[in-house]
């Protein structure tokens, strides 16, 4: 946390001077129209009326026949991050050009507060009402919208789903809650997965768990700005289930209130094994937010998982930025989605 909060204040600093890189100050667009790449942006509407950017890279510049129909691989972002996670590498070695250039329709989502995501029908982006969300709703809302824009744009019903870290935790609720989405879904394609969070030693959430009456006073403007934005209740979501083996929705603090959400006291559980996509997974011996411990619980309650490694030396962020993730993590992807065409 303290790394990006310097690389922010310094970044703040460079951008008065002179960038190194000149997709330092693009947006995602920019990022993909400067390598090269066709790109096509969309603003979609959640049912709760979020207006999310959505992004698009159509085919690669190897593989770039307009007319040919293209299968549909869909990347969802992590915590703090957004679509750009997956095109912030060099060509060779980001996962969204990657997978154009072999000749896929990639569509990258954004999760609602981020950078590209800030906006509504209604709310204001500075009140609460705005905030009052955590990943319950970018599972319950963001993802479907998403995936049926896609699909109706596309008109293809079938698309291959990559997510990373709370990518993954939202499509494990979706797809477990959601049959007519999970029957939209190929294969799920897991990095660094979180479900279970019972070994997770990630300082940020348990920050957050200590210090959660401070949080609430000044962190809002810390998670809506740096780097890529959330909400303060996505964060405190995360800390509730600290030392827990299974995901639940959000505790809104009083059994009145989660009566008034959920229709009971408590706030329900979610259900993994109720899933059956297709799931491949890859995790990292080191990582601190998707503990190796914890795969193995989220592992053992998939009940169609096709494909597992672990990459003994990886931590959360090599799956997204690693030196070697093309030969350790991608051309496996690839791979699996060929042998599945």
């Amino acid at each position: 946390m303290y790394f990006i909060r310097i690389l922010g204040v310094t970044h703040g600093v460079i951008q008065n001077q002179r960038s190194v890189n000149p997709e330092a100050d693009m947006n995602i667009s920019q990022i993909i129209s400067y390598w090269g790449y066709p790109d096509e942006e969309y603003d979609i509407v959640t049912e709760d009326g979020y207006i999310l950017g959505l992004y698009r890279i159509p085919y690669g510049k190897t593989n770039n026949n307009k007319n040919l129909v293209q299968r549909v691989v869909y990347l969802q972002h992590g915590l703090l991050t957004s679509a750009s996670s997956w095109i912030s590498n060099l060509p060779n070695n980001s996962l969204g050009f990657i997978l154009a250039d072999a000749g896929y329709d990639v569509w990258m989502g954004n999760s609602r507060g981020n950078t590209w995501s800030r906006k509504h029908l209604y709310l204001e982006t500075n009140s609460k009402e705005f905030w009052a969300f955590s990943f319950d709703e970018m599972a319950k809302y963001d993802l479907p919208a998403s995936i049926d824009f896609i699909v109706k744009k596309t008109r293809q019903e079938e698309i291959f789903y990559v997510g990373h870290s709370q990518g993954t935790t939202i499509g494990f609720i979706t797809f477990s809650t959601i049959p007519k989405i999970a029957e939209r879904i190929k294969i799920f394609f897991a990095l660094a997965p979180v479900f279970s969070t019972k070994y997770l030693k990630s300082p940020l959430i348990r920050m957050t768990y200590k210090w959660k009456s401070i949080v609430k006073s000044r962190l809002d403007v810390y998670f809506s700005h740096n780097p890529a934005g959330t909400s303060v209740q996505n964060m405190l979501h995360w800390s509730q289930l600290l030392n827990s083996t299974h995901l639940k929705a959000y505790d809104w603090g009083s059994p009145d209130l989660n009566l008034l959400h959920y229709n009971q006291t408590t706030s329900p559980l979610y259900n993994v094994t109720n899933m059956n996509v297709a799931t491949a997974i890859w995790n990292g011996e080191r990582d601190l937010l998707a503990d190796p411990e914890d795969v193995k619980i989220l592992h053992s309650e998939i009940t169609n998982c096709i494909y597992h490694k672990t990459i003994s030396y990886y931590n959360h962020i090599d799956f997204l930025f690693g030196l070697d993730v093309y030969d350790k993590v991608y051309h496996e992807i690839i791979d699996i989605i060929q042998d599945n065409l």
